[in-house]
C-alpha cells in the first residue's frame, strides 16, 4: 500500500454499503472490510482485466459474499444504492463526468489527480456539502501533492474564488502544512523563472503569480 492510499484510507468513514469506483488494487476496500467499516462493498472498474488485481486481493471477502466485483463505467453498473463512494486516482474532469452521468453519492471521498478546482465548482453547483478539502503529500525528498475532497450530497455550500482554486482547509489553517510546503515550492519555481529573459507579457504574468503565492503563504501562516 502506498503512502497516498494509506492517507486516503485514514479518511474513510463508516458505511453500510461502500463502493470503490476505478478501484485499482482494491486496497481501500480491503481496509473498509478488514476494519468493519462497511457491511458490503463493491469494487468497480471499466476494465475486467484491471479488476482482476482487486479481485485477487479481496478473494476471501468475495467468497464470503461481502465484496462484489462489477465491470462498469463509473457508477452506472452498481446494482444497489451505496451510501459511501470513493473515486480516487482519476482526473477531476473525469470524476465530474462520472458524477454528472449518474448522481452525487450520499457520502463521497474524492481524490482527483488534477483539475480539483473544476470538481469543487461542480460539487458546489450541484448543492453538495464539502466537509473536508485539503492537500496531502507523499514522499520526503521529492514530494508529490494530492487533493482530498470529502462531503455529502446535500447541505449546500458557499466557496470563495480562492477556496475554489486552492481548497478551503488549506487556506483556513485546518490542514495547512502540505499545502504550505507546496505553495513555498511554487513560489520558488516562479522566482526562478523570473531570472530568465522573456517577453513583457510573460514576465507580468509571472510577477502576478509570484505576488499571489506570497499573499497566500502569508494568509496561511497567519491562520496557523
Amino acid at each position: 500500500m502506498t503512502e497516498r492510499i494509506a492517507h486516503i484510507c485514514s479518511a474513510a468513514r463508516k458505511a453500510r454499503i461502500f463502493a470503490d469506483i476505478g478501484c485499482d488494487h482494491g486496497y481501500m476496500t480491503k481496509y473498509m472490510l478488514d476494519n468493519g467499516l462497511c457491511e458490503r462493498a463493491y469494487i468497480s472498474d471499466i476494465s475486467a482485466k484491471s479488476l482482476k488485481k482487486a479481485e485477487k486481493l479481496l478473494s476471501r471477502h468475495i467468497e464470503a459474499g461481502r465484496c462484489v466485483p462489477v465491470v462498469a463505467d463509473g457508477l452506472d453498473g452498481l446494482p444497489e444504492p451505496c451510501d459511501f463512494i470513493l473515486i480516487a486516482g482519476l482526473g477531476g474532469e473525469e470524476i465530474v463526468k462520472i458524477l454528472d452521468r449518474a448522481f452525487i453519492p450520499p457520502h463521497f471521498l474524492l481524490q482527483p489527480m488534477k483539475s480539483s478546482e473544476k470538481l469543487r465548482r461542480y460539487l458546489v453547483a450541484r448543492g453538495a456539502k464539502i466537509e473536508r478539502d485539503y492537500t496531502f503529500s507523499e514522499g520526503k525528498e521529492r514530494r508529490k501533492y494530492y487533493d482530498l475532497i470529502s462531503g455529502c450530497a446535500e447541505g449546500g455550500d458557499a466557496y470563495s474564488e480562492r477556496e475554489f482554486r486552492f481548497g478551503r482547509d488549506n487556506l483556513n489553517g485546518t490542514s495547512p502544512y502540505p499545502f504550505l510546503f507546496q505553495a513555498r515550492e511554487e513560489l520558488e519555481k516562479t522566482r526562478a523563472r523570473l531570472h530568465f529573459a522573456m517577453q513583457d507579457g510573460s514576465r507580468e504574468a509571472l510577477l502576478r503569480r509570484k505576488a499571489e503565492w506570497e499573499e497566500i503563504i502569508h494568509e496561511v501562516e497567519r491562520n496557523l
